[in-house]
Parts: C-alpha cells; sequence; structure tokens
C-alpha cells in the first residue's frame, strides 16, 4: 500500500455518512487503524460521475474502498459498517460473535435491519418534505414524522430496561446503535423539536454522543 491507510472513505455530513465516520473514528481508537477521507459534494452531484459511479453503483454515499483488500468496495452505509467490523474489529468491541454470542448476534441484525429499513428512510423523507422540498406538501410532511415518531417510540420500548439496543442485560454499545443514532441526531430537521417526549431515547443518544469516537465522527 506504499504507507498508504487500509481505508479510503467517500463521504459528506449526512447522517449516513455519519454512520461510517463514527465507526471508523472509533476503529481508530480501539485499534489505531487508520483511514482516508475523500469528501463528495452531493450539491453539485459528484457522486453520480463516473468514475463514482464505478465504485457505487447506486451514487450516494457513503462508499469505502479497502485497500489493503485488493482494492474491495463497499456501499451502503449499514452494509460497510458490518464490513469494517467483520474484518477490523478483531476483538468484537463493537459487535457480537456470531457463534458464541449468537442471540446477541441476531438481536444486533435486528436492530440494523430495524433502522435501515425504518428509522432511515422514514426520518429521511420527514427532513426531505420538512426543509428541503420546494413545495409544500400537508399530506406528506404528516405522514412521514408521524411514522418517524412512532419508529421512535420503537426504541423508547426497547431501551425500558436498556442503555443499548443490542447485548445481555443492559447492553452493549455496538454498530446496531451507531447505525440509528446519527439519523436521530438531525431530530429537528425532521420536524421533531425536542426529544423530551422519549426520555430513555434521549438519554441513549446523549451516551453516544458523549463518547471520544462518535464526537471526532461526526466531524468528518
Amino acid at each position: 500500500m506504499s504507507g498508504e491507510a487500509p481505508i479510503i472513505l467517500y463521504t459528506a455530513p449526512t447522517p449516513n455518512g455519519h454512520k461510517v465516520s463514527v465507526f471508523l473514528e472509533e476503529l481508530k481508537l480501539a485499534y489505531g487503524l487508520q483511514y482516508d477521507v475523500q469528501s463528495i459534494d452531493i450539491r453539485t452531484n459528484t457522486q453520480k460521475e463516473p468514475w463514482f459511479i464505478k465504485l457505487n453503483p447506486n451514487g450516494r454515499i457513503p462508499t469505502i474502498v479497502d485497500r489493503s483488500r485488493n482494492n474491495f468496495n463497499v456501499f451502503e452505509s449499514a452494509a460497510i459498517n458490518l464490513y469494517l467490523w467483520q474484518h477490523y474489529d478483531k476483538d468484537n468491541k463493537f459487535g457480537f460473535d456470531s457463534k458464541t454470542e449468537a442471540d446477541d448476534y441476531s438481536e444486533m441484525i435486528q436492530w440494523i435491519f430495524f433502522a435501515h429499513g425504518g428509522v432511515g428512510p422514514m426520518q429521511g423523507q420527514s427532513n426531505h418534505f420538512n426543509k428541503y422540498a420546494p413545495e409544500q406538501i400537508p399530506y406528506a410532511k404528516k405522514r412521514y414524522l408521524e411514522e418517524t415518531k412512532r419508529l421512535y417510540g420503537v426504541i423508547e420500548i426497547r431501551l425500558q430496561d436498556r442503555d443499548w439496543l443490542a447485548g445481555p442485560g443492559r447492553g452493549r454499545y455496538s454498530i446496531a446503535d451507531l447505525n440509528v443514532i446519527p439519523w436521530i441526531r438531525f431530530h429537528k430537521i425532521a420536524g421533531i423539536e425536542t426529544l423530551d417526549e422519549w426520555p430513555r431515547l434521549k438519554a441513549w443518544v446523549e451516551a453516544a454522543e458523549a463518547r471520544p469516537g462518535f464526537q471526532a465522527g461526526i466531524k468528518v
């Protein structure tokens, strides 16, 4: 690799981008993993240019290239974090072994899928129709705001006697949490002024935000 960092991250400061940059910073603190960053200006559709489409045919951020594994490309934020966990979290500090911790591993995967198919797309639409849409569509604003709130409520139920989404006892901070908290941090854009309605969810978000790796990751 001629001294290059193993990973290059193509990203922008969005919730999905932060999912990966936060995890890379956590891995950097835990294991010394180095990575390079190339900023992608999604306002000018850099992610739609032919060179980027070769890396990610969906034309979205984030995307990584693993230089240490024959320049292997990975796209989709949840898939990227699962890949990084599989190859770079050798002590399972941010995940659970599929054989020796099978139930915990299943819970982690369930909550990753929940976020990837729920909070992300629903809040993304709420963000769009509440702030960025060129015209006001009251039905769309109400539909996606209410669904985002419902999903927050699901997490609130999960955290009734837990600190983190997956793991034994009160749970353990993992990529399950990393897959959804970056979205919830943008709740005001979705039209949700405070998280006071969901006190356990609010405490969960604040606990993650207090971590040095998380703080560094959202600045990438």
